[in-house]
């Protein structure tokens, strides 16, 4: 009974208050609410980047890892974080208001870097010099480090949606220019984290360091939480995995019902013929406990994972920007009027053009929305998003040229300047702000109304198989590069590979994905 109140009040897009009575529009909601979650969103980022940045750094110096287990460990723990937004998703859709599951997950984020911070704070906790952790060492040290991750992933899944919660949504514009200001405050975060934190990492310590994320992170958390009385909140519904898994299986034990049969069932009250498809589950309602909304949830949903999966590869040539792109940086001159940007801090140069880009294209929007229809309206999402694609394409050319120029420079012992860096920094760093931007607007405003945090996540879930799918790639491209000529990848000196055809593939294979992503968004 109690499930099927909360599937009334979610269906007919109803909230309510902190006294679970029903939301009054004048006292709960609105801008003021939902740009708390963007000033959160900035001191959470800022805790994350801040230590993610520098983790290779500390397991190095700190933990005496070896450098190859300290990257991989790196990228294990970027990539779990973003992939269990899905699990803090499903918990927020299913058992916990939005509300309740920031609560639950930074809490638990702010533990595991509390931890970390003991750790560095009390040297008997860490290895001697020029010796690998001991079992409790590495065990606190993986209970921190995973129980950030754990945290990451639910905070990352349950804020945006609950942000947008707060606006109405009958005003695509208000939802819209939420989530590009959610993506400023992201972008803010993170350099402030590239900055001002590395400054203090390399300068002061890692204790003072993890320090300051856990005051930053805790100001966040009372932040959040002050604002409980004028929220407005959607109670969960029950496990919409449970009903989508139950719609398929049963529109598989019905897949010999014949058409006609299936005509009358779908032309009965309530039915519905949305999103053609995946009509083949309509015959999942010749089951008597399936009703025609579940159907439709679950159409919906599916008909988001193309959307998902064509973003993929698009991230993939992101995580480029923390790995390689780094690595050409290192080698490349730094200096400005004798001071030397520190390597870290490389990715100040995207989250900069992010940043300035977001107003721009905001200005940009209110310009185009005045003069042209919204037919033309490529600031619409999917068309958004595509655009972010091509421009991944584009920064991976621009990408294969520098590296080129820079590897003849260097043959001829001249070293450029790292500014050059700043054109694939360019256009994958709008890329990313439309394509994520477009991400989560989309996927939130397309998702069923139960399914809400879990759907954004997708756009998280998304960087995650990037990052894992980079990985994936490079090791590919060194077995089967290593057969002909010579690994591309291969070795510690960039002088002596060829990154620059690495890039060439990574545009390839996206311009590939964009046509496939056309298709598509074409479909939907």
């Amino acid at each position: 009974m109690d499930a099927e109140i909360h599937a009334s009040i979610d269906q007919s897009g109803d909230y309510e208050d902190w006294r679970r009575r029903k939301a009054d529009s004048n006292k709960h909601g609105g801008a003021r609410a939902a740009s708390l979650a963007c000033v959160v969103e900035a001191l959470e980022n800022m805790v994350f980047l801040s230590n993610a940045i520098n983790f290779v750094a500390y397991f190095l110096k700190s933990m005496h890892y070896p450098a190859a287990e300290s990257a991989i460990m790196v990228n294990n723990f970027m990539g779990t974080s973003f992939l269990l937004t899905i699990f803090g998703g499903f918990i927020s859709d299913s058992f916990l208001t939005r509300f309740t599951t920031f609560i639950l997950f930074c809490t638990i984020e702010l533990l595991g870097l509390i931890l970390l911070t003991i750790q560095a704070q009390y040297s008997r906790l860490q290895p001697a010099m020029n010796r690998r952790p001991s079992h409790t060492q590495a065990a606190i040290l993986y209970t921190g480090l995973y129980a950030m991750a754990t945290g990451v992933g639910g905070v990352k899944a349950a804020l945006p949606a609950h942000g947008a919660d707060q606006l109405d949504h009958s005003n695509r514009r208000l939802i819209s220019a939420f989530f590009n200001w959610f993506f400023f405050s992201l972008c803010a975060g993170g350099l402030v984290a590239a900055t001002v934190m590395v400054w203090i990492e390399e300068n002061r310590g890692w204790n003072c360091s993890f320090k300051i994320s856990a005051v930053a992170l805790g100001l966040a958390l009372c932040i959040f939480t002050i604002g409980f009385p004028i929220y407005r909140y959607k109670r969960p519904s029950g496990s919409p995995i449970t009903r989508i898994f139950k719609v398929i299986a049963s529109a598989i034990r019905n897949r010999k019902a014949s058409r006609s049969e299936m005509t009358e069932q779908i032309a009965s009250p309530g039915a519905t013929r949305s999103n053609d498809m995946f009509r083949v589950l309509d015959k999942a309602l010749f089951d008597d406990t399936i009703t025609a909304a579940q159907v439709e949830e679950t159409k919906t949903f599916l008909g988001l994972l193309p959307i998902f999966a064509s973003t993929i590869m698009m991230n993939c040539c992101l995580a480029q920007l923390q790995t390689f792109s780094v690595q050409q940086g290192i080698i490349m001159n730094r200096t400005i009027n004798n001071f030397k940007i520190p390597t870290q801090s490389l990715t100040v140069f995207p989250l900069t053009i992010m940043l300035a880009s977001i107003p721009l294209y905001e200005r940009s929007v209110h310009i185009f929305e005045r003069k042209i229809s919204a037919k033309y309206n490529i600031f619409r999402p999917l068309k958004r998003i595509g655009l972010g694609l091509a421009l991944a394409s584009g920064s991976m050319a621009m990408a294969a040229v520098v590296e080129s120029t820079r590897r003849a420079a260097a043959e001829n012992h001249v070293t450029l300047s790292v500014f050059w860096l700043v054109w694939q920094y360019l256009l994958l760093g709008v890329s990313d702000m439309l394509t994520l931007g477009g991400m989560l607007e989309f996927f939130y405003s397309e998702a069923p109304h139960s399914m809400r945090s879990i759907s954004t996540a997708l756009s998280w879930c998304s960087t995650s198989m990037g990052y894992f799918l980079s990985s994936a790639l490079v090791s590919i491209t060194n077995l089967v590069s290593g057969k002909f000529s010579g690994e591309w990848l291969g070795g510690n000196d960039l002088n002596h590979a060829r990154l620059d055809l690495f890039y060439a593939l990574l545009c390839i294979l996206n311009f590939i994905n964009f046509l496939n992503y056309i298709y598509w968004a074409k479909r939907y």
